[in-house]
């Protein structure tokens, strides 16, 4: 039987090797995508610190990124001509723009008049929608120019598969890298300038590689050479701008900046006093902050008697743990922190150290950086019970803080509490966010907690409001440690005596599946703003 062979058949040969402009290319593609991410996380990032509730930034700046990436990929088809020409200079410009967009914003948010948060909205989306806008070109002109060099090579779905999957293993790397290397070391302002200097470099190396092809080669060089000469001179003075930006905006002398995956920490001195600021809100005031630790902590401590062990929920700054440490009863306190440098700040720095009284160095405390809510998770046993807990976090601003304020969170907390213990949870302000304080009363009492509600006077936030949540009648401390400067027995059941104007309202209690708590404290705040 004859075999028929195909007269243009060839043996198999091995796989041409990847040309040095293929393979620029592609790297481009990486390096494009790394970039575009890390523009997309800086500006979700900026709007956190400087807008408040993170969830909701990130969800706007990501809806707003994505949606110009796809104008711009349907944008792309109108270019035909040029194709490395246009490559090159949207990579000059995506460099420019996205690398200095950190910059920008700080010093437009410093500049701008107080009660300026739309025009600083506009300027946000306006610079994240035309950089989503230049990335949503970059990939369809790199397919074209890849399909127009290497046809040979390649087909459609290979030309297609082997960009996309550079495209996201470049998002991949940057995820990753983007909250554990680069903010932590680089901060958010020279992280920008870096990944704009990379983008940069693929305009120069695309220069170099296709120079027998581009027109006016020489002042394409020069406009390389100009947006690697302003994204370098950012680059030197980045510290200086920051410094610029959070002097205007704090008003005192900072004398701490520092920034880690999880939040911005600043701390100011002046002749008023020392005061700590998380992502540009206030967390306390050194002239009065005596007043908001004291009725945080005191009266479930003193309610309990005798407590040995004593569960901290935040309170990093270890204001918590100095008032905990006041009473002799106490043989270990744990304090769970989410943030590693915010505790190590307050430890190691003396100005910090000496507004705790050195409590973070004590050696009755056992500190765990961890999140809270993962950490209550674990079963009970006999080193994890407590006799009070206390909870001192960020009021719920966004929904990574509203879990905090939840049934799901009390639940867990309550499996922590020794049967006849107290937890003391702070709860914003019974005045200006009525409605919010008692759906936290409320949310205490879904999961069969009994609440006592106290309020207290802190100048640098005006009314306050503190709940305790037990299994047993609270009953007013007869006796409070020596050397406080608000407390006393005789004033402590004025704090109980809420006035018409804060009395409790109707509230459902606060979900993990709804977080009505965010809302409402959101509108209740909001309407407060100037």
């Amino acid at each position: 039987m004859a075999v028929h062979t195909d007269p243009s058949a060839t043996p198999d040969a091995p796989p041409a090797r990847i040309a040095p402009a293929e393979l620029a290319l592609l790297v481009s593609v990486f390096v494009v995508a790394a970039c575009g991410l890390v523009y997309e996380l800086a500006a979700g990032a900026l709007a956190s610190y400087l807008l408040g509730d993170s969830v909701l930034q990130f969800s706007t700046v990501i809806g707003a990124y994505l949606f110009a990436m796809g104008l711009g990929s349907w944008l792309s088809r109108l270019v035909e001509q040029q194709l490395v020409a246009q490559f090159l200079r949207i990579e000059l410009l995506v460099g420019l723009i996205g690398g200095l967009m950190p910059a920008l914003l700080f010093i437009a948010h410093s500049s701008l008049p107080a009660g300026s948060d739309g025009a600083f909205r506009v300027l946000l989306y306006g610079m994240v929608g035309l950089i989503g806008l230049l990335v949503g070109l970059e990939i369809p002109l790199v397919m074209r120019i890849l399909k127009a060099q290497f046809s040979t090579r390649y087909a459609l779905k290979d030309l297609v598969s082997q960009v996309l999957t550079f495209d996201y293993l470049g998002a991949l790397v940057v995820a990753v890298a983007f909250p554990l290397l680069f903010v932590p070391h680089l901060g958010l302002i020279r992280t920008g300038v870096f990944f704009g200097l990379l983008n940069a470099a693929v305009a120069v190396w695309a220069l170099w590689l296709f120079r027998g092809e581009l027109r006016c080669w020489r002042a394409h060089a020069l406009a390389c050479a100009g947006v690697v000469g302003v994204l370098a001179a950012a680059m030197a003075g980045a510290e200086r701008l920051t410094t610029w930006a959070e002097d205007r905006f704090y008003g005192d002398n900072v004398v701490v900046r520092a920034s880690s995956p999880y939040q911005r920490i600043v701390v100011t001195a002046g002749p008023a006093g020392t005061r700590l600021f998380l992502n540009g809100n206030l967390q306390f005031h050194s002239r009065d902050e005596y007043r908001y630790h004291e009725a945080l902590v005191h009266p479930a401590m003193a309610a309990h008697g005798a407590p040995r062990r004593v569960l901290v929920l935040g309170g990093g700054d270890g204001m918590a743990v100095r008032e905990v440490l006041r009473h002799p009863s106490v043989e270990q306190v744990t304090l769970v922190e989410l943030d590693p440098l915010m505790t190590r700040l307050f430890r190691e720095r003396p100005l910090l150290a000496a507004l705790n009284g050195g409590a973070l160095a004590s050696p009755k405390l056992r500190t765990v950086n961890t999140d809270a809510f993962t950490w209550l998770e674990q079963p009970a046993t006999a080193d994890t019970v407590f006799d009070v807990i206390v909870v001192d976090f960020p009021d719920p601003t966004n929904f990574a803080l509203g879990k905090l304020y939840t049934t799901s969170f009390y639940q867990r907390l309550d499996q922590h509490l020794a049967a006849g213990g107290f937890a003391v949870v702070q709860t914003t302000s019974p005045l200006i966010a009525r409605q919010s304080f008692w759906t936290v009363a409320a949310t205490l009492e879904a999961v069969g907690f009994t609440t006592t509600p106290y309020h207290a006077h802190v100048p640098s936030f005006g009314e306050w409001g503190f709940l305790i949540a037990s299994r047993r009648p609270f009953r007013a401390a007869t006796a409070l440690p020596p050397g406080l400067r608000f407390l006393t027995v005789e004033g402590l059941p004025a704090l109980l005596q809420f006035p018409p104007d804060m009395a409790r309202v109707p509230a459902e209690p606060n979900r993990l599946s709804n977080q009505t708590l965010v809302h409402t404290f959101e509108a209740e705040w909001g309407r407060v703003q100037p």
